[in-house]
């Protein structure tokens, strides 16, 4: 596919927004185009999902080999797609020292690395409000690093139009031969993306998105080389590296018409959100079928589900609903006690707990599937990727992100963080269930998924029998 990454230094260099920004033009268009997210977050491929309405992917070569991230781009049928990335360019995980001889080991996690494996240009994005001609040695300094020579383009945001005027000529200067200058965008004030934590707040939670998002869409179009730009793009086209299929090995046939698909129920709306695309995909291909429901706004569980799935999000800003919502927790916790099969990550996890303190220091009940109380405790109590060691040698990786903890984690599991070492315990688990706060890649550990679809099956088949019971009970009378 034509394909090209927005990237910049630095987290708040405003990525995301010129990211929408384009796919809103491409779309405007008529191109047939998807998205991508570098990294392991959630946030931003909802805004992209915002902007073209279908779900987006992740790329993260923590998670994933670089044969399954060529595999994620190739099942893609769109003809053209924009990666956004994470973090800065360079920002990786392993923590060695920046070389610059070739060597991408101290790349690993990054967006450069995602550009790498996959062989897409990389326009850098940057956040030069306040900044006069330093941006010069700093441009120059991140081009240096650049050994595979990805970074075709550069866009230079929140910076005045005369001012543009006089820095682009000695910046084209500066970058002759390795970079193109494609235009400098404007402060406007119509546009606000607010923060929370250390990303964007959800796109629901913005006034008129769809608005502020075509005034940027507007503002690229006016100030930007869009040509070239789309030149750029269209020339990755013709390098793209060999993929390789993704393995199966062990996954049950989907196209199979005797195949039998349990349900698995994920929770959906303002306070659970949090989800991987790609790990839904995956539970798909392991022969399941996956619905929603609003643990905010429904009273029970789908009667059809045969597991339950509550992913992250923001719960604590939900809580009073949450907990006034008896009916909804009552239809889980007698589900959970009738054996139904369930996972849920970090937001999910404290959803299951008997109480949650939010930041007015207000205490709602919960749950109660697990005794403890989740806090919140004014700092990051856990950041970043982790490799997780379960029972019986079975290994996954994931992450943690969240400014809330709780005095009931669980033991079952045990985390270890890939370049300090850290290490905790963590999660509830069981043959019928895993709880707790780290956020799982699925396809790292494919065994979890295929025991939790055979709990799915005995629970179905336990069910199934259950209500023939009742059913012939009613009958006699």
């Amino acid at each position: 596919m034509k394909r090209i990454m927005i990237a910049a230094p630095k987290s708040g260099s405003g990525k995301t927004l010129i990211t929408c920004a384009l796919l809103r033009l491409l779309k405007r268009r008529g191109l047939d185009i998807t998205s991508f997210k570098c990294g392991p977050d959630y946030i931003d491929p909802m805004f992209h999902r915002t902007v073209l309405g279908v779900p987006g992917g992740n790329l993260d070569s923590f998670f994933s080999d670089e044969d399954e991230i060529r595999s994620m781009i190739s099942r893609s049928t769109h003809e053209y797609a924009v990666f956004e990335g994470v973090m800065g360019l360079y920002d990786g995980v392993t923590g060695s020292k920046p070389v610059r001889d070739g060597s991408d080991n101290w790349l690993h996690g990054s967006s450069y690395d995602i550009a790498r494996i996959t062989d897409t240009p990389v326009i850098l994005v940057m956040d030069v409000k306040g900044m006069g001609q330093t941006m010069l040695p700093v441009i120059s300094g991140i081009l240096s690093y650049d050994t595979h020579g990805l970074i075709r383009g550069v866009i230079l945001n929140r910076i005045s139009p005369s001012y543009y005027e006089q820095i682009a000529p000695l910046i084209r200067e500066e970058i002759s031969g390795r970079s193109e200058l494609l235009g400098g965008i404007p402060v406007s004030p119509e546009i606000s993306f607010e923060s929370r934590h250390l990303g964007l707040v959800m796109p629901d939670e913005i006034s008129d998105i769809a608005g502020q998002i075509d005034v940027a869409s507007d503002l690229l179009e006016e100030n930007i080389d869009t040509e070239k730009l789309f030149k750029i793009m269209s020339e990755a086209e013709k390098s793209g590296q060999p993929v390789v299929s993704l393995s199966k090995t062990d996954m049950p046939d989907p196209a199979d018409g005797d195949l039998f698909r349990p349900v698995i129920a994920a929770a959906r709306d303002e306070a659970f959100c949090f989800y991987y695309e790609e790990n839904l995909r995956m539970l798909r291909e392991a022969g399941m079928t996956v619905c929603e429901f609003s643990p905010l706004h429904d009273s029970a569980i789908p009667k059809d589900a045969d597991a339950i799935l509550l992913g992250g999000g923001y719960p604590e800003l939900y809580a009073e609903e949450l907990s006034n919502n008896t009916e909804m927790k009552e239809s889980i916790c007698k589900a959970v006690s009738e054996g139904m099969p369930s996972l849920a990550e970090c937001g999910g996890f404290m959803y299951l707990l008997d109480e949650l303190k939010d930041q007015n220091g207000c205490t709602w009940p919960m749950c109660g599937l697990i005794r403890g109380r989740s806090r919140y405790t004014g700092k990051l109590s856990r950041f970043g990727y982790i490799n997780i060691a379960f029972p019986e040698g079975l290994t996954a990786r994931g992450h943690e992100f969240h400014y809330f903890d709780s005095d009931n984690n669980g033991t079952d599991a045990h985390a270890v963080k890939p370049v300090s070492g850290k290490e905790w315990d963590c999660i509830h688990m069981g043959n019928d269930h895993i709880w707790g706060y780290p956020h799982l890649w699925y396809r790292s550990c494919p065994q979890l998924i295929f025991r939790l679809r055979e709990e799915m099956i005995r629970y179905h088949s336990r069910k199934a029998v259950s209500n023939s019971g009742t059913d012939n009970i009613n009958t006699e009378k």
